[in-house]
């Protein structure tokens, strides 16, 4: 059947829509799972200091330097439910302590400087030895402060400690992934998840970044945003105003 012009210019449209459609659909999809900095590199926009100072927080060439003192911490301006974390550290003095936590309160817990939270651990290697610890204190402990409730994978007590010894000490470098979905928590440390825990009872908050004492940078953190799941109120921190 013969057919003119027209119709032929027809169906190339109609195709041309056709993947333009789809290409949107792809383009958003991609851009719902894709990463984004939550550290610009520059400022500290998108956080906001709950009980630290001016001075303990400074942004220079990319890196994000905290004091460590006065012993606090600083949140996102946002709550966040499942997500990955991707951030890295290097303490700057041996046996320095900080941290990040994550389904945060995002204020002080009463009088303690520091908050409700699942912590991710961040400690210098001399740590434990100048705290009279066992080594296996180090690396990468996950557990919930302040009376918070989660059970860990590879018990000492609450808290979960890391299956193997991958962190570096001061002036080096540290990738710490965080998984953290539906009460759960999963950590890479340095290329390799070593540890995890799970059942937490808050499964959405804030996250923070603590200063405890001992000068920490941070650079290259960004998180990719997952699908919501069903939680609860009650899962859920309360806002901040």
């Amino acid at each position: 059947m013969k057919r003119n012009h027209t119709y032929y210019l027809r169906l190339f449209l109609s195709l041309l829509l056709c993947l333009s459609v789809e290409g949107v659909r792809a383009q958003q999809a991609s851009d719902q799972l894709a990463f984004r900095p939550l550290f610009n590199g520059k400022n500290l926009d998108g956080w906001v200091d709950v009980n630290t100072s001016p001075e303990t927080w400074k942004v220079k060439k990319g890196t994000l330097i905290c004091s460590g003192k006065p012993i606090g911490v600083m949140r996102t301006d946002r709550q966040y439910e499942n997500f990955i974390l991707e951030i890295e550290w290097k303490h700057m003095e041996a046996g320095g302590n900080s941290g990040v936590f994550v389904w945060s309160e995002g204020t002080q817990f009463g009088d303690d400087p520091l908050t409700k939270a699942i912590e991710v651990q961040m400690l210098e290697l001399e740590w434990a030895t100048q705290n009279n610890q066992t080594d296996a204190y180090v690396h990468g402990e996950l557990f919930p402060t302040m009376g918070m409730k989660a059970i860990p994978d590879n018990p000492r007590g609450t808290r979960s400690k890391s299956l193997e010894k991958r962190c570096k000490g001061k002036g080096e470098w540290n990738k710490y992934v965080v998984v953290c979905v539906d009460g759960t928590v999963k950590l890479s440390v340095n290329g390799k998840f070593v540890n995890g825990l799970r059942g937490s009872e808050r499964k959405k908050g804030y996250i923070c970044l603590e200063a405890e004492g001992a000068e920490i940078h941070f650079r290259n953190i960004r998180i990719m945003e997952l699908p919501a799941g069903v939680t609860s109120p009650e899962q859920t921190a309360p806002l901040v105003d």
